[in-house]
């Protein structure tokens, strides 16, 4: 059985061209970037032209990206950082929106446990945040507002400059996590007046095991990190210099594809969304129908249906499409999507659902048998 992948806001498969340009940093440039030798200066010079390619590809000056293991220690670090450097300054509030990633979420919760007050703002029926409940909510003792560029499970995109706006007309730090976003539509800290930045490279088919954290010059962070002086005192732990020019070339690559495989999966994504209305009277979609990212379609199936969720998606793995019913970090869970129920989903309804994203790979072959799975799917289900 030829098996379609579906998942790719989860993650990507490896470019092979990212391997290449890794691989002389495992077997011939393996020098400790801190190391003052010549070896060291080496794999030094690699990871510095990777940050400031990464940096430049958001719009950064190159000393402001810090080298993380990943998108969820960039969403920990802007959170729980920007929190404990604030502790005694007066400003003891965090807003986070509803639709959060857990990272972002579990981290403002853990706070709220050790006294901080977090507030959650609500988003519509569309996956937008409530920017009228935002001003709110936002006031003088606000230190950090976080809210993420692109929703990983819908593709909602909010409106990240006036949430910044907001944030900065209170005196609060603006961070927001563009893991999903990073590489498939424009993302400019400046232009969008973004604070801090949060970003992945596994998800624009780099390495997994290395993210990054923008902090503009000025902003107070406090290290999660604590050993030596590795990325200017803020993350201590050895430099993975292989997996940077991995990230770097990642990036590289998504700049010169970005607007060309957009087009291409707008496209894709069409065909999938006229395909499944047509076959499944009745469908929910998910999302805003423009304000969204080009490869995620978000879809459910009313509770009055009485779909199983769980058993939807085993039921398509089984003919061979691999698709989810949400973050892939939630997965394996029977929690219905925080998302989809805070866009007013019922808890049924919200664990009927299956996400479908795509990628380079993704043709329209595999989208037709995709919904051909899926009506294969719902029949089997039905007869029981």
């Amino acid at each position: 059985m030829n098996r379609i992948y579906l998942d790719y806001s989860a993650t990507t498969p490896m470019d092979p061209r990212v391997l290449e340009a890794m691989k002389p940093h495992f077997l011939e440039n393996y020098g400790n970037a801190s190391s003052v030798h010549e070896a060291g200066r080496r794999a030094r010079t690699a990871l510095e032209e990777s940050r400031e390619t990464i940096a430049g590809f958001v719009g950064a000056p190159h000393d402001t990206l810090f080298f993380t293991s990943g998108g969820t220690e960039s969403d920990n670090f802007a959170v729980m950082g920007v929190a404990r450097a604030l502790r005694s300054g007066g400003r003891n509030h965090i807003v986070v929106s509803a639709v959060e990633h857990h990272a972002v979420l579990h981290s403002a919760l853990a706070l709220r446990k050790q006294g901080w007050r977090v507030d959650l703002v609500n988003v519509n029926q569309e996956g937008t945040v409530d920017l009228t409940m935002l001003e709110k909510l936002v006031g003088n003792e606000t230190a950090l507002v976080s809210i993420m560029h692109a929703n990983n499970e819908v593709g909602a995109i909010q409106p990240v400059r006036q949430i910044a706006e907001i944030a900065h007309r209170h005196g609060a730090f603006f961070h927001s996590d563009a893991v999903q976003s990073f590489g498939k539509i424009p993302v400019n800290v400046g232009d969008m007046q973004i604070d801090l930045l949060s970003i992945s490279a596994h998800k624009i088919y780099g390495p997994k095991g290395i993210g990054a954290l923008h902090i503009r010059k000025g902003v107070p962070v406090s290290s999660l990190m604590i050993g030596g002086g590795q990325e200017q005192n803020r993350r201590a732990g050895t430099e993975n210099v292989p997996l940077a020019v991995g990230f770097a070339k990642a990036a590289e690559l998504a700049g010169m594809m970005m607007d060309s495989d957009a087009e291409r999966l707008r496209f894709l994504k069409a065909r999938l969304r006229e395909n499944l209305a047509t076959t499944f009277p009745g469908i929910l979609f998910n999302g805003h129908l423009e304000q969204t990212l080009p490869g995620i379609l978000n879809v459910s199936f009313d509770s009055a249906t009485g779909v199983d969720g769980e058993a939807l998606i085993i039921g398509m793995d089984l003919r061979g499409v691999a698709v989810t019913s949400g973050s892939a970090c939630a997965s394996g869970t029977l929690e219905p999507s925080h998302v989809l129920m805070a866009m007013g989903r019922d808890e049924t309804t919200a664990r009927a659902t299956i996400r479908f994203s795509l990628g380079r790979p993704t043709g329209t072959a595999d989208i037709d048998r995709a919904v051909t799975a899926l009506k294969e799917t719902l029949a089997t289900m039905k007869t029981r």
